[in-house]
C-alpha cells in the first residue's frame, strides 16, 4: 500500500491530533487553544490577540480556516462553527496569527527515512494581493528563492523527521507523502498544517521538475527503510501553476459552463493543462467544481515560465472564470534583484 494507515493519517484528519503530535515531537507551530463550545470560544476571544486564526478540527476542503481581524469577526466565526455548523460537529483550534511567507514542502517517507522534494510556494486567497477568503489554492511555483537543498534538508530535520520518528516509536509508521504547509517567520519555519497526500496545487509545480523516477520512489516508500540513501533530483527549470476557478468560488461553484481553448493552451511548448473540476456533457468539456483547471508552464527563469503560463491560461475561457494574475510575481522580482 502507498500511503499511511488510518491512525497515521489522522495527522491530516484532525488538527487537534496534529497539534498533539507536534507538541510531543517538539515541532515548531503556532500557539493554540482547543475550543469545544461556542461559550468557551467567546470567553477565549475576549482576551485573544488579533488578528487570530480559527480552524475547524476536521477536513474542510481547504476552507475550514477563518482569519479574524477583530474580536467581532472572531465572534461571527464562532457562530459559523457552532451555530451554523458549516463544518459539521467540530472542535475548533484557535491559533495565533503568524507573520511571514508561506512555504510548502512535500516529502516521501518509508516509516524511517524522509526524502524531501523541492519546495513550492502557493497562494491561498482568491484575489490578487492575497485578498479575499481562503481557497484550496489558486496557484503555485517551484523552486522558491532562498530555499536550496541545504535549507530544505534543515526544514525536513525540524519538521518531517521528528514526526516520522514519533510515529515509528508509537507503532504507527508513516509511509507515503507527508506535506507540510509552513509559515517562514522571523523565528524560523512553523507548521500551519500537515496533509498525508500530494498537495494541490503545489504538486503541479513540483512534479514537472522531478528528474528522479517517481514510481521507484513511491514503491520504495512502501517498504520500511526502502528510501535509505535515496534523493529526489530536480531540473533547474522553473514551474508556475495557475488555477482557473469557477464563478462564485470559494463560497459556491457554478457548474455546466462550457470550456473553450483547452487544446490551444496545451499546444504551447512547455505547458500542461490538468483537470480538477470538469465533466463531459454532450461531447463538450464543462465546469463541474470550484477549482476547474490547473495550467502549468516550465521555463528557464521564473519570468519565462510565468509569461508562458499566463499566455496559455489566456486562451482558456468559460463563463465566470476566476484567475489570479500575480502568481510567481514575487519570484520574478527576487530573482531579478539577486
Amino acid at each position: 500500500r502507498f500511503g499511511p494507515g488510518a491512525e497515521a493519517a489522522r495527522i491530516e484528519g484532525s488538527k487537534v491530533h496534529a497539534k498533539e503530535l507536534m507538541a510531543t515531537a517538539s515541532v515548531p507551530t503556532a500557539y493554540h487553544a482547543v475550543l469545544r463550545s461556542r461559550e468557551e470560544t467567546l470567553e477565549h476571544l475576549a482576551c485573544a490577540s488579533y488578528p487570530a486564526v480559527l480552524k475547524a478540527d476536521g477536513l474542510a476542503a481547504g476552507k475550514g480556516v477563518i482569519i479574524a481581524a477583530t474580536e467581532a469577526e472572531a465572534r461571527e466565526a464562532a457562530d459559523v462553527f457552532f451555530l451554523e455548523r458549516r463544518f459539521g460537529d467540530t472542535e475548533v483550534v484557535l491559533e495565533e496569527y503568524l507573520e511571514g511567507e508561506e512555504l510548502s514542502l512535500l516529502a516521501l517517507c518509508d516509516g524511517e527515512n524522509v526524502v524531501p522534494l523541492a519546495p513550492a510556494q502557493d497562494y491561498k486567497r482568491i484575489f490578487d494581493g492575497d485578498r479575499g477568503p481562503n481557497t484550496g489554492g489558486m496557484g503555485s511555483y517551484s523552486p522558491v528563492p532562498g530555499f536550496d537543498r541545504a535549507r530544505t534538508e534543515e526544514i525536513a530535520d525540524a519538521v518531517h523527521r521528528p514526526i516520522v520518528d514519533l510515529m515509528r516509536r508509537r507503532g504507527t509508521a508513516y509511509h507515503g507523502v507527508l506535506y507540510a504547509g509552513l509559515m517562514i517567520t522571523p523565528a524560523g519555519p512553523k507548521v500551519l498544517e500537515f496533509n498525508c497526500r500530494f498537495g494541490d496545487p503545489e504538486t503541479q509545480a513540483v512534479l514537472p521538475r522531478l528528474r528522479s523516477d517517481l514510481i521507484e520512489l513511491c514503491l520504495a516508500s512502501r517498504q520500511r527503510g526502502g528510501l535509505q540513501g535515496a534523493r529526489a533530483e530536480f531540473t533547474e527549470e522553473w514551474a508556475v501553476t495557475v488555477v482557473l476557478a469557477s464563478g462564485g468560488y470559494p463560497a459556491s461553484a457554478s457548474k455546466g459552463e462550457e470550456i473553450s481553448g483547452l487544446a490551444d493552451a496545451a499546444a504551447i511548448e512547455g505547458v500542461e493543462v490538468t483537470h480538477a473540476g470538469t465533466a463531459i456533457e454532450a461531447s463538450e468539456t464543462v465546469t463541474a467544481g470550484g477549482r476547474v483547471l490547473n495550467v502549468t508552464a516550465l521555463g528557464p527563469t521564473p519570468s519565462d515560465a510565468r509569461e508562458r503560463v499566463y499566455r496559455a491560461a489566456g486562451l482558456i475561457s468559460f463563463a465566470g472564470m476566476q484567475m489570479r494574475t500575480d502568481i510567481a510575481a514575487r519570484a520574478v522580482e527576487r530573482v531579478a534583484a539577486s
